[in-house]
């Protein structure tokens, strides 16, 4: 058992904290039981297992050990004062975890029926992306594909705001020259978003194979995004703030391309 904060191995766990170090790596540090049960369960990369057997009351975390010894995976037990020492959570449940972190190539992937994309214009916020990850895959989504300058979605709060959603989703980096050209010869429909559409996002009949391009929290889409997208929809605001949180939008034209699915597979709408 590791007691020291000072132990090597600690030292390292502690730095998968910054970006940097994640993107030499290839690693990230995940943390509770929900999100490092999703990222045995759903993620071939679990290099490590960090224990602590006096912060862990779960049968299913024990469960969950065994199960990744039993597969080779290395498991390190350290004390309380280490898990508290770089934990993230206010109340550690005593299990965290390194995942190598798994990137799909945009070329080697395609739009799916009835299963829509998100494509994310330079966010800044992990937290929105985390949140916006949490929604794809509620609302069925394929994948989420990173333009240009977005945030990393293996940084901790990502993950956490994600739910463990991340290990469920195909997740692409590209610039927007990349995604221009995957377009077309995907010949995939960009639906886009802006406050000056006529369109209202719940008027609007999104197609079966639908790409929804979100811009960036302080900017949106610019002048280039938009040359990309087949058809932009507003959000309505009735009230006096002028928009909504990224993630929010996200999430509200993400459910009404939910609800519309299953409009068509109930009969309730013809196209």
């Amino acid at each position: 058992m590791i007691t020291s904060p000072s132990n090597e191995k600690i030292k390292w766990i502690r730095k998968l904290q910054q970006k940097k170090f994640r993107q030499e790596t290839g690693l990230s540090y995940v943390e509770g039981l929900r999100v490092v049960g999703d990222a045995c369960q759903y993620s071939a990369g679990v290099e490590l297992l960090i224990v602590c057997e006096e912060l862990l009351r779960s049968q299913f975390g024990a469960a969950l050990i065994a199960r990744e010894r039993s597969r080779g995976t290395e498991v390190v037990e350290v004390s309380k004062p280490v898990f508290e020492a770089f934990s993230l959570k206010e109340h550690p449940q005593g299990i965290a975890a390194v995942v190598r972190q798994h990137w799909s190539i945009l070329d080697e992937v395609a739009p799916e029926r009835e299963k829509p994309w998100v494509v994310l214009d330079s966010i800044a916020d992990p937290g929105n992306l985390g949140t916006i990850l949490r929604s794809t895959d509620g609302a069925g989504g394929a994948g989420v594909i990173l333009l240009d300058q977005s945030t990393d979605p293996y940084d901790p709060v990502s993950i956490r705001a994600s739910m463990g959603a991340l290990f469920h989703l195909k997740i692409c980096r590209a610039t927007l020259e990349e995604f221009a050209r995957w377009k077309t010869s995907r010949g995939c429909f960009v639906v886009g978003t802006s406050d000056a559409a006529a369109t209202d996002y719940h008027r609007f009949q999104y197609p079966e194979y639908c790409v929804l391009m979100m811009g960036s929290e302080r900017q949106g889409l610019g002048q280039g995004h938009y040359a990309l997208c087949d058809a932009v929809v507003s959000i309505p605001m009735l009230g006096v703030s002028d928009s909504l949180n990224l993630a929010v939008a996200t999430s509200l034209v993400l459910y009404e391309v939910l609800n519309q699915r299953r409009d068509r597979l109930e009969g309730g709408l013809s196209r």
